[in-house]
């Protein structure tokens, strides 16, 4: 266990008691409003029987939504308190979910190939090297499956159409035209 893997655990334990708004589990979803904020475009197909990871997603709210779909579903946190909320919530819809804790960096808990999904909200940003991470999801995930990660960028954050130059998309960073 390493500063990150502590900083990060103590961290989202602290977000869990505060009742942070993404830590709260998802506990009026029907099939049809969880396939919706899922994938609205229709793009995974059926997941019934579809073997998932949510790597990094406890909380009750992405384990809700493919197992409403009938997706097996399986959370991987570093957070206990998160993990309680996708038992919580799998105990209100009435579906098993499998809750493992532990640092994303180290999947090896699970075996070579055990997922046809692996599904990762926003959470590469708290470990150092993203590379790490894709390593073991590479491991885990069967040949033809699917990773879907979100990732967070800061300067995009700050953009807009008023920063739109006419060919790219200008950053002020504070910085004057002689970059000072």
């Amino acid at each position: 266990m390493d500063s990150v893997y502590r900083f990060n655990k103590d961290r989202w334990e602290g977000l869990v008691e505060a009742e942070a708004l993404f830590t709260r589990p998802w506990l009026r979803e029907t099939p049809q409003s969880a396939r919706d904020r899922l994938d609205p475009a229709g793009r995974l197909g059926d997941l019934r029987g579809k073997d998932v990871l949510c790597l990094a997603g406890g909380g009750g709210q992405q384990s809700v939504v493919f197992a409403l779909n009938g997706a097996h579903v399986s959370v991987f946190d570093i957070s206990e308190g998160q993990l309680q909320r996708d038992v919580q919530a799998a105990r209100h819809y009435g579906y098993a979910v499998s809750t493992f804790q532990g640092d994303m960096r180290d999947l090896s808990v699970f075996q070579s190939g055990a997922f046809d999904i692996v599904s990762q909200p926003y959470s590469l940003n708290f470990v150092p090297d993203c590379r790490d991470v894709f390593a073991q999801v590479a491991r885990v995930l069967r040949s033809g499956g699917l990773y879907a990660f979100w990732a967070a960028n800061p300067f995009a954050a700050g953009l807009g159409t008023h920063s739109r130059n006419g060919r790219a998309y200008e950053l002020n960073c504070g910085m004057n035209k002689a970059g000072q």
